[in-house]
C-alpha cells in the first residue's frame, strides 16, 4: 500500500469511526449472535492473492461489528465501564502509526520520559502520598501479580526466584471473600498453591474484618507459616465493597507483611477529593492499581501501578542479559524491569492526551456525573415495592433484585431474576451482569460508560421494570 493509498483508507476509517460513535445507540448493546455464526462467514483458509481495502472493510462491516458488544454504547451498564475517549483514540492512532517497542529508555526516550512524568501527574491527581511511584502495566491482574511477586521476594530475601518454594516454609496470603479473581490466579502463576490464600469474610457493608484477618493470620504463624502479603480491595468487583486500611495496614506493618491495595476501578473516583475517604491508611500500602482504561477515559489497555519501594520490583523481575545492556542504563529507567513483558506499549501516550485534554476539571465532572446519576437510580428502585435493592451505591454500582409481592420462594425469586437479565440483554436495549448475594441472584447495574447521561439510565430503568413485571410467575 504506498502513501496515497493509505491516506485515503485512512480517512474513510476515521469516517466510518466519527459515524460509529455519533450513531452507536442505534446499535444491540450486546452482539445478537450465536456462537459459531462469525466464524462459518470466514473461510477456511487465507486468500492466495491480496484484496482490496473496499473488500475487506466491507466484510469488517458486515461480520465483524454484529458480532461486537458495544462498550461505548451508554446502555451499556454491564462489569465495570471501558471509556474510550476521542483524546484517547486519536493517541492510539499515532502510536499504531509510529509503532516503537519502549521497552528500554534508548528505544524510545520519549516513551520512558513521559510515563515517569504522565504517573506522577496521576498520583497528584489520585491524591496519593509522596513515596509511591508509578509504572503502566497493561492490566490490574498483571499489577497485581508483579505486587505479589515483590511481595513474596521481599519475604524470602530473594531466595524464592533463586532456589524455589522448596526452599521456604508456605508462604500465605490474605485477601477478602469479595476479592477479585486475579489474586487466586496470581496465586496459581506464582506457584504458591491456592490451599495457602486465605479468604478472609466480610461485614454487611462486604469488607473484610480485620479481627478475622488478624486471627489467620496468627493461626498461620502458629502452623508454622510464613504470612507474606495482604490485598485489600477498594470497591469490589460484584458489591462495592472497600477494606479498611488503616486497621488492615497496622496488621501489616506488625507482622511485616507487603499490603497491596486492589482500586482497580474505584480508584478513579479519587481525582474528585470527596472520594478520597477511601484511601484512609493509605500510607501503610506498599503497592496500588488503578485501572484509567475503566472509568478515567483512557481507552484499553492501560493500568496504573503505583509501588512504594520499586527496587524490591526490580530486582524481582529483572533479567540482564547482555543484547539488552546498555551504556546509560545506570542513569535512566528502562520499564521492562518493571513488569512481566519485555516488549511494552507506548500506553503514556493516551493517558497524556487524556489528562490534558479534559483536565482535572473535566474529569471530576465526568466522575461526578456517574456517581449522582447512581444516586439517582437508587432511589428510584427503592421507591418500588416490587424492587429489592441489595447493594445502595457507594460510587456507581448498584446491586439490586425483582421481587413481586406475594409469597415467593427464594428458589423462585432467582429464577425469576435470571429470566430477567437473560430477557434484557437478548433484547439489545440494554447489557447488564449479575452476581449472587448470599445465594441471592440478582442483577449488577454498573454505571461509567463516557456517554451514559440521565435519559439512558431512566429508559435503562423503565425498560427493566417492564420487562420484570410481564415475566410470567
Amino acid at each position: 500500500m504506498d502513501n496515497a493509498e493509505f491516506k485515503k483508507q485512512a480517512h474513510l476509517m476515521v469516517d466510518w469511526m466519527a459515524d460509529y460513535l455519533e450513531n452507536i445507540e442505534n446499535r444491540p448493546v450486546r452482539a445478537p449472535v450465536k456462537p459459531g455464526e462469525i466464524t462459518a462467514q470466514i473461510p477456511i483458509s487465507p486468500p492466495q492473492h491480496g484484496e482490496s481495502m473496499a473488500r475487506i472493510m466491507n466484510d469488517f462491516c458486515q461480520i465483524v461489528v454484529p458480532g461486537i458488544t458495544h462498550w461505548q454504547h451508554p446502555s451499556f451498564f454491564a462489569y465495570f465501564p471501558a471509556n474510550a475517549s476521542p483524546p484517547s483514540i486519536l493517541a492510539e492512532m499515532l502510536v499504531a502509526t509510529m509503532g516503537p517497542v519502549c521497552m528500554l529508555w534508548q528505544t524510545s526516550p520519549a516513551a520512558t520520559e513521559l510515563e515517569t512524568q504522565v504517573l506522577e501527574w496521576l498520583r497528584e491527581l489520585f491524591g496519593l502520598p509522596l513515596g509511591l511511584v508509578g509504572v503502566i502495566q497493561d492490566t490490574a491482574s498483571t499489577a497485581t501479580l508483579c505486587s505479589l511477586l515483590a511481595a513474596r521476594e521481599s519475604a524470602t530475601a530473594h531466595r524464592t526466584n533463586q532456589y524455589g518454594l522448596k526452599t521456604v516454609s508456605p508462604l500465605t496470603l490474605y485477601c477478602s471473600a469479595e476479592a477479585h479473581s486475579s489474586v487466586a490466579k496470581a496465586v496459581k502463576i506464582l506457584g504458591l498453591g491456592s490451599d495457602n490464600l486465605r479468604s478472609i469474610p466480610v461485614d454487611s457493608q462486604f469488607a473484610m474484618q480485620p479481627d478475622l484477618l488478624k486471627d489467620a493470620i496468627q493461626r498461620d504463624i502458629a502452623a508454622g507459616c510464613r504470612p507474606f502479603c495482604v490485598v485489600a480491595t477498594l470497591g469490589t468487583t460484584s458489591t462495592s465493597g472497600f477494606d479498611p486500611l488503616v486497621p488492615i495496614g497496622d496488621l501489616c506493618r506488625q507482622h511485616d507483611l507487603w499490603l497491596h491495595v486492589d482500586a482497580a476501578w474505584a480508584g478513579s473516583a479519587l481525582a474528585a477529593p470527596e472520594f478520597r475517604w477511601m484511601i484512609n491508611g493509605i500510607s501503610k500500602a506498599d503497592s496500588i492499581v488503578i485501572n484509567p482504561h475503566k472509568w478515567l477515559l483512557t481507552n484499553f489497555d492501560c493500568t496504573a501501578h503505583f509501588v512504594r519501594h520499586p527496587e524490591e520490583l526490580v530486582k524481582a523481575l529483572s533479567i540482564q542479559p547482555e543484547y539488552l545492556k546498555t551504556t546509560n542504563q545506570q542513569l535512566v529507567t528502562d520499564y521492562r524491569d518493571w513488569g512481566i513483558p519485555l516488549g511494552r506499549r507506548f500506553r503514556a501516550l493516551k493517558l497524556w492526551f487524556v489528562l490534558r485534554y479534559y483536565g482535572i476539571e473535566g474529569i471530576q465532572k465526568h466522575i461526578r456525573v456517574h456517581v449522582k446519576l447512581a444516586q439517582e437510580l437508587g432511589d428510584l428502585i427503592e421507591a418500588e415495592e416490587d424492587f429489592q435493592l441489595l447493594v445502595p451505591p457507594t460510587l456507581t454500582l448498584l446491586c439490586f433484585r425483582y421481587r413481586p409481592t406475594g409469597n415467593v420462594s427464594e428458589q423462585t425469586l432467582n429464577s425469576i431474576n435470571q429470566q430477567l437479565i437473560e430477557s434484557l440483554n437478548d433484547s439489545g436495549e440494554v447489557y447488564l451482569t449479575h452476581t449472587r448475594i448470599q445465594d441471592q441472584f440478582c442483577l449488577r447495574f454498573a454505571i461509567g460508560a463516557q456517554r451514559t447521561e440521565r435519559q439512558h439510565v431512566r429508559q435503562a430503568w423503565a425498560t427493566i421494570k417492564e420487562t420484570a413485571r410481564s415475566l410470567p410467575l
